[in-house]
Parts: structure tokens; sequence; C-alpha cells
């Protein structure tokens, strides 16, 4: 089930929202739990039902490895066990078939590919599944029971695409009771992240999405303005893709009194590479952080040492988003530029802080970023290349009017035609003009949502406005599509 539809906004949140808050104001605490598992079950199984057997199974697993650690006997003998069965489940369902085409291609030999079907969220609650086992072992956590531990994995705003939270973040809420009534500022605060995540999604995102659709498809026929203008699009579709959904998770969070930790914080303003990935995909980059790079020795065993931990750290993480040569290879850029980048580092005597600097800076990682994502984006490795050729190239003197086109939605023709300006010349590029410097503006000039959001009271323009990108959203939902990061 998707947030940004028609049967999840009128029927299912209404009806886990009163269902939940009902039982618990009949002080039915864990049968409360248990209503709230279950409806996190069926949106998870609202996808394919037979996505539930693998969740379902891989809860039982992990919560037994939970078990059997908590009595002590061979505790981590268990955890990696738990772990390697962990990892083999999503290695079978993610990286199986790529495994067996790379045979293929490296032996010529004729392996069948299986018809495994990718269980959305996987590598989500495969990681959060880890650590807390290995938190488990650890000795981080008393036995918590199975009611709670199934909540903690399901509970559906992060479920599919995060954020991997902890369960020192989440287990306390669940078992706090004073979370269990109705907070009028909690359902403000969600509704307004979740509204303003939906405009994202669905007024910004999506237009940008069908132009980069178009342009990845034909990108054989771009020069290399319109290849830069399609990546360009495409780091703006996955930013404002990835924020909204971020946006609608806490939103959804914030209406069962949850808070689900800051996954997102303006990732384009970073100055560097360091700083990029301390803002994009929090959790995963702090998931990496504890349970790879410092277990791995961290920055406590030298330059050299530290520079190869980063290269492999960023190298799973490039596995960890698909099974394809073009995310080793985005994994590999990431680690790379971060090495270089701690190498710089360490030889500057100070820290430049002036204006210019920083605002150099910034535009150095964006654009950095921009040309690595073309190859998370790219079908294939060659696709990808073939387009930094083109990119490179530096070639093409007009933007293709077929890339104009997207964005040529109803609002934007109307606002034309009332002010007389749809005869004009070039008017058929007003709408991308108008949605990149909207997006821009949005990425490097506005504070990030979270910023003030406890402090944040509504006022009549601020509500009507928000009332209106409510409609504005719904009204726009015809055309439904999956967030960006449903594929990893």
């Amino acid at each position: 089930m998707l947030f940004n539809s028609y049967i999840f906004i009128f029927l299912f949140l209404p009806l886990a929202f009163a269902g939940y808050f009902l039982l618990n104001h009949r002080k039915k605490y864990q049968t409360a739990k248990f209503f709230l598992v279950v409806m996190s079950l069926w949106f998870y199984a609202y996808f394919h039902i037979s996505y539930l057997w693998i969740i379902l199974f891989s809860i039982a697993m992990n919560y037994l490895c939970h078990c059997a650690i908590i009595r002590g006997r061979r505790a981590r003998t268990v955890m990696w066990c738990g772990i390697a069965a962990n990892l083999g489940l999503l290695f079978y369902y993610k990286y199986f078939n790529f495994l067996l085409e790379n045979i293929n291609l490296a032996f010529h030999a004729d392996f069948s590919l299986p018809n495994i079907l990718l269980p959305l969220g996987i590598s989500f609650f495969t990681f959060q599944q880890i650590a807390f086992l290995v938190d488990s072992a650890r000795g981080d956590m008393p036995r918590q029971n199975p009611l709670d531990y199934a909540l903690f994995v399901t509970f559906f705003p992060q479920l599919i695409a995060g954020p991997i939270v902890s369960h020192a973040e989440m287990l306390p809420q669940f078992q706090d009771v004073s979370r269990k009534r109705v907070q009028s500022e909690n359902i403000y605060r969600g509704l307004r992240l979740f509204v303003l995540g939906l405009g994202k999604k669905v007024l910004l995102a999506d237009i940008f999405g069908h132009a980069v659709y178009w342009g990845f498809l034909n990108y054989r026929i771009l020069d290399g303005l319109n290849t830069f203008l399609v990546i360009l699009f495409y780091t703006i579709q996955l930013y404002l893709d990835f924020s909204g959904y971020c946006d609608m998770a806490r939103g959804i969070g914030y209406l069962f009194n949850i808070r689900i930790p800051v996954n997102f914080l303006s990732p384009y303003k970073a100055k560097n590479i360091l700083e990029f990935w301390d803002r994009w995909h929090i959790t995963l980059t702090r998931f990496f952080t504890r349970y790879v790079y410092i277990p791995l020795g961290g920055n406590r065993k030298g330059l050299a040492r530290t520079c190869v931990n980063v290269l492999l750290v960023f190298l799973l993480s490039g596995i960890w988003h698909g099974a394809g040569w073009n995310y080793v290879v985005w994994g590999l850029l990431h680690g790379l530029l971060s090495v270089i980048t701690r190498l710089w580092k360490s030889l500057r005597k100070r820290d430049g802080s002036n204006p210019v600097g920083k605002a150099v800076s910034v535009c150095a990682t964006f654009l950095a970023v921009c040309c690595a994502w073309a190859f998370f984006r790219a079908d294939t490795l060659g696709q990808a290349v073939y387009m930094m050729r083109q990119l490179v190239s530096a070639g093409g003197r007009h933007i293709y009017l077929e890339l104009a086109t997207y964005f040529q939605v109803p609002e934007i023709q109307y606002g034309l035609k009332f002010l007389g300006l749809s005869d004009m010349p070039c008017s058929g590029y007003y709408g991308l003009v108008a949605f990149t410097l909207v997006a821009l503006f949005l990425i490097f000039c506005r504070g990030n949502l979270y910023e003030g959001e406890e402090s944040h009271r509504p006022g009549v323009f601020g509500t009507v406005c928000l009332s209106l990108c409510a409609v504005w959203s719904i009204l726009s939902l015809s055309g439904v599509s999956t967030f960006l990061y449903f594929n990893f």
C-alpha cells in the first residue's frame, strides 16, 4: 500500500488511527499493539500476499535468536548464525539472479534464472533485525516480549523504506503509557509533515520523474546539455521523492505519538561528501558506522586502514542498494570521494569558512553527487558510462521540446492562458524553468521541516496553505507512482 494512494489516506490510515486509540482508551494496551501489528501486516501484504510469509518467517527466526542470545548459551554463536540466516535470505531474494547472470556471462554457462519476486523493504527490515541481534549479544537490552518485537519490525510508517530504526528509539515509545492517548499537538505536527511530504512527492517529484524516465529511455539521442538536464532532474526527483517519504513517515509516526528518527536533513547543502552522508539516509550511515566501520577498526588504526574501511563500507552500501554493477560503481565512487575528502582535510592546516569558499564547496559537492546519481539510476553500467561521455562532450545548444513537454502540466497551461503568455516564444519551456527553479529554491534556500517542528504553531495563513496543498495533492493522485526507495 502506498502513502500516496486513496485507499491509504481515506481507509487504512483513519481505520488504523481510530482502532488503535479506541483500544488504548479502553486500556486494552496489548490488544492495541496487536491491532497495530495486524494493520501493519495488512499494509505490507497489500503489495503481494506472498510477502507476508517472508516477513513473518523473518520475525519469528530473529525473535527466537534474540531469546537464545538473552539466555546466554553460546550467545555469539547464535548471533552469527542469525546474521548469516538474515543475509542468506536477503541474498537469495535480492542477489541470487544477479550472481547467476554473472556466472553465465563469465563462464558461458546456461543456468536458468528463477522467477524470484523481490519482497519490498527486505533490505530495511533485515538490517534492522541484524542490529537488534548484535545489540542483544552486546547486552544492550533485556529480553523483549514477542508482541513488542513484532511491532518494532512491522510498524508500517517505516516498514517499506526506512528509516532503519533501533530498539532504543522505538521500543520505549511503544511501551510508554502516556503515548496511548490522542494528542492534538501531535496530530497537527503529523498532518503538517504528511501533507508537505505528499506535496513534494505528487506535485513535484513525480513531474520530474516523467522527464527522467523519458531521458534515460532515450539516452542515446541526448546531447551534452540535455544529458546534464536529465541527470539534474533525477537528482531533484530523488531528493524530493525520498525527502517526501521521510516527511510522510515521520508525520504518520506523530499521529500515533511515535517519534520516528530524522533520516534526511538537507543533504544537498553539504560542503563535502562526508557531510552529505551525515545528512542523506542518516540511519543507513549510522548502521554501517556502528556495525561495520567501527568493528573493522574505524579510524583507530591509521589513515591507510581508515581509507580501506571507508571504501569497504561504501562498497557494501552500493551493494545494499541494488543488485547491479552500476550500484557497485556508485558505492565505490562515493567511497573514493570520501577518501579524497579525508586526505584533503588531513592535509589542510585550517578550515576555510568564508562564504565564497562554502558556496564553492556546496556546488562542487552537488555536481559530484549529480554525476554519481547517473550510475545509481542507469539500467546498466554501459548506459551510465555513455551518459558520462555525453556529459563531458559539452555539446548541445537547445533543450529538447520532448523533455520540456513533461512539465506542461494543466496548472501551468491554465496560468499561461490566464496571463496571455501561451502564445509567447518559448512558452513550451516555461513549465520546465518554473519547476526547476521552485525545486532548487526548496532544496537550497528553504530550511528543513524538522527544524523547529516542536515549537511550530498553526496560523490562519499556514493552515489555509496546508489545506490547499492537501486538496491539490489528493486531486493529483490519479497517476500514483511508488517511492523510489521501494526498489531497494
